[in-house]
């Protein structure tokens, strides 16, 4: 929505001005201040926090010296700004108008003491400003006669200019660098040739920059020692560092404007040998577009409680968001690390009980089930998926003989193997039905990895053909059918309830109707799970013995027995104790976790949407689930009755006019600014991590991210460069990044100087 000035006879908007609009201070005194000076009776009454949440002042109504342009994409006003400049008046000259602002009505003494003060005012400001002329010229006497001026009013000398230009045309390198993912290090030290220095990716573009002309650059480099670095490695991580702030603090200003937003993270990688934990947000931006945007890695800890702590602290303290406006939060992580994250969460909502733990729309609720499985089995069988799947992508080659041996074994159901073969050419395994494909597939994955490795010709290089050996002795175990096969049963009863939480915004609103149901199967499973494991194992042998594999214990349970005097454990009772029976009990708790009262209160309020509407013949209550987002409404006095009169629109429509169907079309009204409660409760559930991003150009962040890890060597990424190449679209002020540079280290570059290796050995030793 746009925003529109609050002072009375103002009817600027920011989307008809390219005007700064300010929020009202949330320091109660200064607040006061301002709603005092605005004379808007209907505000006095209103808190600071609301005031700051819902009311703006453009820019038109601060002096000139309350505000501050600090670089070409930001104004901001000073700490103790106070808006002065009002029309009070001229709304009297047309007393039958109506108006929107209520102005607070002056007697005729409070308009008189309004004029004459404005007068001394303008006495005051036109006697400044002949002081301020007086004072210049008086410098530029003082500058001209060999006298010192004001630091903050002298102009930059040209050892200052150069050493500007020459720190912008560094802060260019990297943040080309960047953008187009060079890393910084060149060739490794081994490659390099006894006696030969081989510069660095910056140092080289350094130098082709130079050869190209820029002057400042080859001025610095003729001043500088031939035995010196051009740009130390400490210098180099200070700047990136600053890029990395500066192109972050981009993003989170729109965040901060858009005032509610959710966390997500993605599963943990490796940056250059340690692990981070990739963190996006999502926020409805100022043109009611859903985004899902990345901004930054955080260093991963093993431990979950310090985790948490330091999970917080970086993005309250470091990255200056407000955790009270956080309302939804949700990770994907691979099977080791999701206990701990579900820690994380815990503890952040003990801290900030609106930040609804929630699934996340870009992962199948089976996949995020499976990997949160505490049994050792479940994991390495995770694992080994994975690397299956990987496998067959390394080349057309390997997915033609795969597709070989399909059509040899589904001869006789044409059909299904024609499925088969187009699913295993995407990404299968974060399919709600991976499981069933992966029985369905099993025999052609196993005879195909044997062909590969005993195959008598050079087809296959030894690397493939190894890597085929492994894999096939993987699935050919039987501890990894039995744990397939009985995930695959379990998963059965929550795969269409994941699979409605990924469809319309309809198909999500019912599906969290639909979770009892889901729970009550469960929970008949488990008070019966002696004849359901049953059945799951037989299925696990017929399987086995259709592939010619040994049915057994496993190995390291069968050693520990061996000095046991106790009878001895049959097959399908161990899988019972050890897989179906705690998979089961965690699903069922898990499930009770993720869909809390709150989540499940979030999802009722999906009724909004007129579509939803619809199909409940517009007997809806949303007022009774919106409880827990009173605080975040405009005018939560008035939702009862705005929420009538939403349905009625909706139900009287004409004939021509369609519903609805998702959050993001009923954001785009034209009139939903006459609903501002509701446009409210739209956005703050359009963030929740649970819901998907409707339109798909404005899902770049986790897109970007899985390119940047994808087409990046591990021990070539860096934390830095990745912020800059995935928000390659951010723009960025140059000058502010030079500016905060000098600020910070402008007294240590005369120190960040290195002496260059005169050798390829001597570079080894100094490294």
């Amino acid at each position: 929505m746009p925003n529109f000035c609050a002072a009375p006879n103002c009817t600027r908007k920011s989307t008809q001005s390219d005007l700064a609009f300010f929020r009202f201070p949330r320091d109660p005194a200064r607040c006061q201040k301002w709603v005092e000076n605005c004379r808007r009776a209907d505000l006095e009454d209103k808190t600071p926090d609301q005031l700051n949440k819902h009311y703006r002042l453009c820019a038109k109504h601060f002096e000139t010296s309350m505000i501050c342009k600090s670089s070409p994409y930001r104004t901001v006003l000073r700490d103790n700004a106070v808006p002065t400049i009002f029309d009070l008046t001229s709304h009297l000259n047309n007393p039958h108008s109506r108006h929107r602002k209520r102005i607070k009505e002056l007697s005729e003494d409070e308009i008189k003491s309004l004029k004459e003060r404005k007068v001394d005012e303008t006495s005051e400001q036109e006697q400044a400003n002949q002081e301020t002329n007086n004072s210049n010229s008086a410098q530029n006497a003082v500058a001209e006669g060999g006298g010192e001026q004001d630091e903050e009013v002298l102009p930059l000398t040209l050892e200052e200019k150069e050493n500007k230009d020459y720190l912008k045309s560094l802060f260019e390198i990297l943040i080309l660098m960047g953008k187009q993912n060079i890393p910084l290090d060149g060739h490794e030290t081994d490659e390099i040739p006894e006696g030969i220095f081989m510069p660095d990716n910056f140092q080289a573009l350094l130098e082709c920059r130079i050869n190209a002309g820029d002057e400042v650059l080859r001025k610095r480099f003729e001043t500088t020692a031939v035995n010196m670095l051009f740009c130390s490695k400490t210098q180099q991580k200070q700047m990136l560092e600053i890029c990395e702030s500066c192109i972050r603090e981009e993003m989170l200003r729109e965040i901060r404007d858009s005032h509610f937003f959710s966390i997500v993270t993605d599963d943990v990688v490796d940056i250059a040998g340690e692990e981070h934990l990739p963190v996006l947000v999502r926020f409805v931006d100022d043109s009611h577009n859903l985004r899902e945007e990345f901004i930054g890695f955080l260093p991963y800890e093993a431990d979950a409680e310090v985790l948490a702590i330091k999970f917080h602290t970086t993005i309250t303290e470091k990255w200056g968001l407000n955790m009270e406006y956080c309302r939804g939060q949700a990770y994907i992580v691979s099977s080791g690390f999701s206990s701990k994250m579900k820690v994380v969460a815990m503890r952040l909502l003990e801290k900030y009980p609106q930040a609804v733990y929630t699934l996340c729309s870009s992962c199948a609720l089976n996949t995020w089930l499976a990997k949160s499985i505490p049994v050792v089995g479940v994991s390495v069988a995770l694992g080994i998926i994975e690397e299956v799947c990987s496998f067959f992508h390394r080349s057309p080659q390997l997915l033609v003989e795969l597709d070989n041996v399909i059509s040899v074994l589904f001869q006789n159901s044409e059909e299904k193997g024609n499925e088969l073969k187009e699913i295993c050419r995407s990404q299968w395994t974060g399919r709600h039905d991976a499981f069933e494909i992966l029985v369905d597939l099993l025999q052609a994955l196993v005879l195909c990895l044997d062909n590969i490795n005993s195959d008598t010709t050079v087809r296959w290089d030894n690397f493939i053909a190894g890597q085929a050996f492994v894999l096939g002795s993987a699935l050919v175990d039987f501890d990894f059918i039995v744990t397939v096969v009985v995930l695959k049963n379990i998963l059965s009863f929550t795969r269409a309830f994941g699979k409605n939480l990924q469809g319309q915004t309809s198909d999500v609103f019912f599906a969290a109707s639909s979770l009892t149901a889901v729970l009550h199967s469960l929970n008949e499973v488990m008070e019966n799970i002696e004849v359901y494991h049953e059945f799951w194992f037989e299925e696990a042998t017929n399987l086995a013995t259709k592939l010619d594999i040994e049915i057994k214990l496993p190995g390291k349970f069968r050693r520990s027995q061996q000095a046991n005097l106790e009878p001895e454990v049959t097959s399908e009772s161990y899988y019972k104790e050890v897989l179906s029976v705690p998979t089961v009990e965690h699903i069922i708790q898990e499930l009770k976790d993720i869909f809390s009262e709150q989540h499940l209160k979030a999802l009722k309020c999906l009724s909004l949407v007129p579509s939803v509407m619809g199909q409940l013949k517009f007997n809806t209550s949303e007022e009774h689930h919106a409880d827990m987002y009173k605080s975040d409404l405009p005018n939560p006095d008035t939702l009862s009755a705005e929420l009538h009169c939403w349905r009625i629109k909706w139900k009287h429509r004409g004939k021509d006019i369609e519903l609805p169907a998702t959050i993001y079309e009923a954001l785009h009204l034209p009139d939903i600014k006459f609903f501002p409660n509701v446009y409210a409760l739209l956005k703050v559930l359009c963030i929740l991590p649970v819901m998907k991003v409707e339109n798909e150009r404005y899902e770049n962040g986790r897109k970007r991210l899985k390119a940047y890890l994808r087409d990046t060597l591990t021990a070539h990424r860096s934390s830095n460069l990745a912020l800059l190449n995935i928000n390659f679209d951010i723009k960025h002020d140059l000058d502010l990044m030079v500016d905060t540079y000098i600020k910070l280290y402008t007294s240590k570059l005369d120190l960040q100087e290195e002496v260059l290796p005169t050798s390829n050995s001597e570079l080894t030793e100094n490294t």
